[in-house]
């Protein structure tokens, strides 16, 4: 099996490991080795090659109920949706996770490291400890005044997405419809688009995953960096809302960002299903679409681990050299495996952090 080096573009782990204060899914204490539990931790990213990733901390809201929405092309379907949370709550939230999250790092700081450049990212990886970089997925922990955004990125925050798929005061999330659009209400709002502008001034990685159409088309109007998706699949091979249609892809390619494909099987599937027994072949079908859209340079691994239902032929992070067998036996080559792995995520961070 490969020893390739991976960055993987998001998880889960840190709401899993710190729940937030309603208690979300405590099930283990530290990521050093957590006895199996969840997909992610030091001694199965050990095994798996997996050396750097976006630690995601996101707010659980209410229940996910269905409703009913209208898709922009006039299509009406059923869709998962949520309601955003209140920035006090969120705000509370955040720093919980916060707080525990450093007290790890200053506990296992020779094993796991948060960091803030490109450099601290290549030191990181050389030294063999684990590259936390801390992601925000959804921003209600921001007011509209963006008074936290700066607070946040003292404390290491660099990568955020605007939305989680729910609306807030900043954009639209694209709620879970199979099959429908990704092109489902309006786009940025003012507060949105000045959050652009301050993330480009900082230099934090904008995500555009979990937003809606136009709210994808805006942020590549404003932004002055890559765009980049952390964890979508290719709507073309599965025609979930939450994956990217053919111009998204081209938007990508020509801002010289890039894709991290998701490992969610309901986003991989053709037929839509949240089925775990789901071959690791439906991870290289979306992979070898967005080469052929987009060129080698602009993809990625974006897996969604402790937040998704992966592939039982996967497991965890340690199953991540079957997928890079599989793409070795459709003729990857070791460079391009490579750029995909890693040097593709080096690429876009250099251009997009300061």
């Amino acid at each position: 099996m490969s020893t390739l080096q991976i960055l993987d573009g998001h998880n889960d782990t840190l709401t899993n490991i710190f729940p937030t204060q309603d208690g979300r899914r405590d099930e283990s204490k530290s990521i050093i080795d957590r006895h199996g539990k969840g997909h992610i931790d030091l001694v199965r990213a050990d095994r798996g090659g997996l050396c750097a990733g976006f630690f995601a901390i996101f707010i659980p809201g209410g229940a996910m109920d269905r409703r009913m929405i209208t898709a922009n092309d006039g299509t009406h379907v059923e869709a998962g949706c949520s309601d955003p949370v209140p920035y006090d709550i969120a705000r509370l939230k955040c720093d919980s996770v916060l707080d525990r999250m450093e007290s790890m790092l200053e506990q296992h700081g020779d094993r796991i490291r948060l960091v803030r450049s490109v450099d601290e990212l290549r030191g990181s990886i050389d030294d063999g400890a684990m590259a936390m970089i801390l992601h925000h997925e959804g921003v209600e922990m921001f007011d509209e005044s963006l008074d936290d955004l700066e607070k946040d990125y003292a404390r290491g925050l660099r990568s955020l997405g605007p939305v989680w798929s729910r609306s807030n005061a900043f954009a639209h999330g694209v709620p879970f419809a199979f099959p429908c659009t990704p092109d489902i209400g309006p786009g940025l709002t003012g507060a949105g688009r000045e959050l652009v502008r301050r993330c480009n001034e900082l230099g934090i990685m904008l995500d555009v995953s979990h937003l809606n159409y136009r709210g994808f088309m805006d942020i590549a109007d404003l932004t002055d960096a890559p765009v980049v998706a952390t964890h979508c699949g290719a709507h073309a091979v599965c025609a979930s809302s939450r994956n990217l249609l053919d111009d998204q892809f081209d938007v990508i390619r020509d801002s010289g960002g890039l894709v991290g494909v998701n490992f969610h099987v309901g986003f991989l599937r053709p037929d839509g299903a949240t089925d775990p027994e789901t071959p690791l072949d439906v991870i290289a079908d979306h992979l070898d679409y967005m080469v052929d859209r987009m060129g080698i340079e602009h993809v990625a691994l974006g897996s969604d681990f402790d937040g998704a239902t992966m592939p039982t032929p996967l497991g965890d992070c340690a199953g991540l050299p079957g997928i890079v067998e599989v793409l070795r036996t459709r003729g990857w080559t070791d460079d391009a495996l490579h750029a995909m792995a890693l040097g593709n995520w080096l690429r876009v961070l250099g251009d997009t952090w300061h």
